[in-house]
């Protein structure tokens, strides 16, 4: 459904009046998710997730590579040749307040997708609105068609926000964070309402978060992302119970747990902080903070994102034979 080729995102930066600099955001991410598949990418923030989510949309160019969604690239075409995809691929975002629009009702909101591509007539946009809040369990719907979004709570404004992405049957949606702002105890049940809607619309989705348990259960594939640029990529609990990459590992690792025995145990969080965007390290990006770190490899040419075993693939010298034969060849020459 959608396929994203080498794609890299540069934000030129003004640092004063005659210095410029170059954000790296995204570096050569190559991601393809199936009609039906749930992917989910995480990362510490500033990873590049939204960024390469706003690509997927087509609401950020890519600086270079390609993106195609159902076998149409999409990477360059002009606004007024989008509004198909545009159609078919939808988002929900981070923060329910500001993606809506707090001067209009509930039911003006979710209708407006359906005026703006001219679907059915008042009384059927209507009848559709009202069968997909109470999908979502908004109840009672007459009375929440009319509320407006400071007279309802976080979740329930998510829930709107989910409503109006899904009012024209996507094959595509891109979640970005979608309850990291909600309370606690409406999360799972969002994640519930956005599983079953996915399941019953056979929907693509992209689904953006930090918080690694939820995408275990939620999403079929995972990929991990560092400093732009993806590290590891498989199956949601060949990822979670055999994590490869070292930052993978660490991220794990840090997930706190709710039994209570284990709360006397020093937990390894990822050493240091992630280096500039703006001046990446040369060789693996993550080599600065790495404990398994090998001088003349790690720090000379990035690795490659390679499949170590079925549909497990991830980027770290550690698993590629053939680079630390070569490097330990070199090392053995350079000593005699």
């Amino acid at each position: 459904m959608l396929r994203l080729e080498d794609v890299h995102v540069h934000f030129a930066l003004r640092r004063g009046l005659f210095q410029r600099g170059i954000v790296h955001a995204v570096n050569g991410v190559s991601l393809s998710i199936a009609a039906q598949e749930i992917v989910a990418l995480v990362g510490e923030s500033g990873s590049g997730k939204t960024t390469l989510g706003r690509v997927s949309l087509r609401l950020e160019r890519p600086t270079q590579g390609r993106v195609w969604f159902d076998s149409r690239e999409i990477s360059h075409v002009s606004e007024g040749m989008l509004k198909e995809f545009r159609r078919r691929a939808q988002a929900v975002f981070q923060d329910p307040y500001s993606s809506i629009n707090p001067y209009m009702t509930v039911s003006q909101i979710v209708e407006e997708p359906l005026i703006i591509h001219k679907i059915g007539s008042r009384s059927e946009r209507l009848a559709q609105v009202e069968a997909l809040l109470e999908a979502l369990r908004l109840h009672p719907v007459r009375e929440f068609m009319q509320k407006f979004p400071h007279q309802m709570s976080g979740g329930q404004r998510q829930r709107v926000a989910l409503a109006r992405a899904l009012i024209l049957n996507p094959d595509y949606l891109m979640a970005d964070e979608p309850v990291s702002m909600i309370d606690a105890s409406s999360r799972a049940e969002i994640l519930q309402l956005m599983h079953e809607q996915q399941k019953e619309r056979g929907m693509a989705v992209l689904y953006i978060t930090h918080d690694i348990a939820t995408a275990r259960h939620y999403a079929h594939r995972i990929g991990v992302m560092y400093l732009g640029s993806l590290v590891e990529l498989g199956p949601s609990r060949r990822i979670i119970d055999r994590p490869l990459h070292p930052y993978t590992q660490h991220l794990i690792e840090a997930v706190p747990e709710p039994d209570p025995a284990n709360r006397q145990r020093q937990r390894q969080v990822v050493p240091g902080e992630p280096p500039s965007p703006i001046h990446l390290p040369k060789g693996c990006f993550f080599h600065p903070r790495c404990p398994k770190f090998m001088k003349g490899l790690c720090d000379a040419a990035r690795p490659a994102l390679k499949e170590i075993e079925s549909g497990h693939a991830v980027a770290c010298y550690l698993y590629h034979q053939e680079s630390l034969k070569e490097a330990k060849t070199e090392q053995v020459a350079a000593q005699v």
